[in-house]
């Protein structure tokens, strides 16, 4: 599939896995990172926290960009209610993982779109995760690798993380961190993308 856009686009995101994603519409776009304090939203769910944080960053973009259409996201996931942001290091990792073994998690995406004209959209995309019931040996073996601690849950499912996943349910790209069908839609649906 082709897409087209008269739109700016500026993805206000310095994850690599994000601009990989969104460069599958092969539409122009910028990237921009917003530097905004994340530890200030107040969580009251991981719905609502991804909502507002996703918001915040597009938010702290537009403000440079009113010509543009920005997109800010947000990942995190969730066990019990209760948010795992990225690992600080070694033993959170270890927590983090200890703690989702064997268990069913929620991964949680926001997408904000915020429009020239200031119009805000905000998507939420949820994908049900579970992990095998590992090993520690695994486990320390993946946490050698670095890979946990730039991820939310301490995880990648994209990267060496996929040997702790048994099965999802759901957009397996919003686990990565961009759920690209559910943000295509509502671009066509807004009329900044369109089908060639």
């Amino acid at each position: 599939m082709q897409f087209q856009t008269t739109a700016t686009f500026i993805l206000a995101s310095a994850s690599p896995r994000r601009k990989e994603l969104f460069s599958q519409f092969g539409i122009p776009f910028t990237i921009e990172t917003a530097d905004v304090d994340e530890q200030s939203i107040a969580v009251v769910s991981p719905e609502q926290y991804v909502r507002d944080v996703a918001l915040l960053k597009a938010r702290a973009v537009a403000a440079n960009h009113p010509e543009a259409v920005i997109i800010g996201a947000d990942t995190t996931v969730a066990f019990n209610g209760i948010l795992l942001h990225k690992p600080s290091g070694v033993d959170e990792a270890v927590t983090h993982l200890t703690t989702l073994r064997g268990q069913q998690h929620d991964v949680f995406t926001a997408v904000a779109i915020i429009e020239p004209n200031g119009t805000e959209t905000v998507i939420v995309e949820r994908t049900i995760v579970q992990f095998k019931q590992f090993s520690d040996a695994l486990l320390h073996a993946y946490i050698a690798t670095g890979d946990p601690f730039d991820k939310a849950g301490g995880y990648g499912i994209q990267t060496d993380g996929m040997f702790l996943v048994e099965r999802i349910e759901g957009d397996y790209l919003n686990v990565v961190g961009l759920p690209v069908a559910s943000l295509c839609e509502q671009l066509v649906a807004q009329q900044l993308l369109t089908l060639v």
